[in-house]
């Protein structure tokens, strides 16, 4: 039986949010910032929407925590999905000093489910805590709705 692959953001803090991965006994937690990658959240979202659809593809998604750096790669092949954490000690991002710190593989509509229930918990618990002032940006508000309707398969009332 394959592994349930979980995502976990939790609510911004001070421009700093709290992400984990877990499938199985697989499983990585940082924290990362908003800055200086600040379009992450959109530019994940606008990837996970990629790997919805027909094709191939290989997307790399800098992210950090400073002065560690983060590559989130996702390789799609067919259905499946991989997705390989990198984390490197600098801002140089030296591929000698790289390190693996999570690898997950499974089919493509398990990692876009995943993603959305995290997804859906931050775009509703929003206003609650603050997102927008907590995170020092807004809420990618269009990229959310086209990932959603992506994975949902454009079901009219699936919210």
């Amino acid at each position: 039986m394959p592994e349930k692959f979980e995502v976990s953001f939790n609510s911004p803090q001070c421009g700093w949010m709290s992400v984990g991965f877990r499938a199985g006994d697989n499983e990585f937690h940082t924290t990362t910032a908003h800055s200086p990658h600040e379009n992450a959240l959109s530019e994940l979202l606008l990837i996970l929407t990629e790997l919805t659809g027909d094709g191939d593809c290989r997307r790399v998604l800098k992210w950090n925590r400073d002065p560690e750096e983060f590559d989130i790669v996702f390789e799609k092949k067919a259905d499946s999905v991989s997705i390989e954490i990198v984390e490197y000690p600098t801002a140089e991002r030296d591929p000698s000093e790289a390190e693996i710190v999570f690898r997950h593989t499974a089919r493509a509509k398990e990692i876009g489910e995943a993603f959305l229930v995290t997804f859906e918990q931050l775009y509703a618990e929003r206003d609650a805590d603050e997102f927008e002032e907590n995170w020092h940006q807004p809420f990618p508000l269009a990229e959310f709705q086209k990932f959603r309707n992506d994975v949902r398969g454009g079901v009219p009332g699936q919210h």
